[in-house]
């Protein structure tokens, strides 16, 4: 399995696509999906399916890469580089509003894993405990509207609170004193390095304090070219790799690794026990009310100035 660098893949994929006739795909097309980030268990159902033969099955050859930068994928399929991109529901609505031609077609995770992180053992007890305190974050942006929506249920605003730039570097400035809190930790990663050394944490999340559930990660596609016959079979193929890990987690985990071997530790094992039930089981079934709740909750927070019709950034394909 190839893993080319994304700064590289204007040269190598240039900008036209082929594309099958209506309804078909030929025997063994080439499909080209670029990750959100380094591989994880949050890919699970996609290197499933690839290990169990199913995207084979329905004609496609499918290269999964992981980027080189990870704000890049969206931009790529937008300009054509790309067929699909693993992205995140919240950061599509802020693309789609900018005039990226994207649209969401499926669905890896489909409950939220950020979360509001604190030391188990300390002060913090509530999220009202937090007036006074610092707070660490990576991205800006959707993680204050987060914040800022999680502060307000108990009283707060983000005027009570120090927000701290700890630069990707959550559970360590938890751990190390360094802030209080964190926002934007992955519940399934950061809860399980902390325990793992020993420094648990306890989490707040994010659909329980004020915030509307979304995806959190997705697949999406140009809007331009939904038409491709090669997605919905794609789809179709993930549906099935989802349906194999609920069925049978442990040769998956297996599958999994295999593909991966660089993975097989304690906190990817943990990590797919956590993710399991998160997983979309018809990743192509589209939630229509789920991406208005999400899209009216971030223009009320000003984190997106324009919004767009939902058949403009989220669809659900059919062959």
């Amino acid at each position: 399995m190839s893993r080319i660098p994304l700064a590289f893949a204007a040269t190598l994929f240039g900008l036209s696509v082929l594309f099958a006739a209506p309804g078909t795909a030929q025997a063994q097309e080439k499909l080209t999906v670029l990750l959100d980030w380094f591989i994880n268990p949050d890919h699970g159902p996609l290197f499933v399916a690839q290990e169990r033969g199913y995207f084979t099955e329905r004609g496609l050859d499918v290269e999964f890469i992981e980027p080189a930068d990870p704000n890049l994928p969206p931009k790529l399929v937008a300009a054509g580089q790309a067929e699909i991109a693993v992205s995140y529901q919240p950061q599509l609505h802020l693309q789609v509003s900018e005039g990226l031609p994207i649209t969401r077609i499926g669905t890896l995770v489909s409950t939220p894993l950020n979360s509001l992180v604190v030391l188990e053992n300390g002060p913090i007890n509530s999220i009202a405990d937090l007036r006074g305190k610092k707070v660490g974050f990576s991205v800006g942006g959707f993680e204050d509207a987060i914040l800022s929506a999680m502060l307000e249920k108990h009283g707060l605003t983000l005027d009570d609170i120090e927000l701290v730039n700890v630069n990707f570097s959550l559970s360590p400035s938890l751990m190390s004193g360094q802030v209080d809190a964190v926002i934007g930790a992955f519940r399934n990663f950061e809860l399980n390095q902390m325990d793992i050394v020993g420094q648990p944490g306890r989490a707040f999340f994010v659909e329980e304090e004020g915030v509307p559930a979304y995806d959190e990660l997705i697949l999406i596609a140009n809007r331009d070219r939904l038409e491709d016959p090669r997605l919905p079979l794609f789809l179709d193929a993930v549906e099935a790799g989802a349906q194999y890990m609920v069925n049978h987690p442990d040769d998956a985990w297996a599958l999994f690794i295999g593909a991966n071997p660089e993975l097989d530790d304690e906190l990817n094992r943990r990590a797919w026990r956590d993710t399991l039930p998160r997983f979309a089981l018809r990743p192509a079934a589209l939630d229509e009310s789920r991406y208005l709740r999400l899209e009216e909750f971030l223009h009320g927070r000003g984190f997106i100035e324009n919004r767009v019709a939902l058949e403009d950034y989220a669809r659900q394909l059919r062959r």
